[in-house]
């Protein structure tokens, strides 16, 4: 069993983003936390996947449930779910790379 929450780190930058960053309370392996970096290819997509993995946990917990006078609800895996959709939309507008400016013809800016 791995933990390391390093911040420098992409698996750091994962726990920090699914709130996973407790070593004696973590959900998740640094193992399983590479693979789904190696699957989506970003920390915000890795980080998507891991919520909906966790949240995938949750959904046979009931919503709410009533004892006597005293209810409850819960939508751990609808927050988990919402979280997980931001990210990856994030991802989805996040510019691969900053254009500075475009050189159409391939000359350097001293040649004239």
């Amino acid at each position: 069993m791995s933990f390391t929450y390093v911040l420098t780190t992409d698996i750091g930058k994962i726990r920090l983003k699914i709130s996973d960053k407790d070593a004696s309370d973590y959900h998740f392996e640094d193992a399983e936390l590479t693979a789904f970096l190696t699957a989506e290819g970003s920390v915000n997509l890795a980080s998507a996947a891991a919520l909906e993995s966790w949240a995938a946990a949750y959904i046979l917990n009931a919503d709410s449930e009533s004892i006597g006078g005293y209810s409850y609800a819960q939508s751990i895996s609808k927050k988990m779910t919402e979280l997980a959709t931001k990210l990856r939309k994030d991802d989805a507008t996040t510019p691969a790379m900053e254009w500075a400016e475009l050189d159409l013809l391939g000359t350097d800016e001293g040649d004239t």
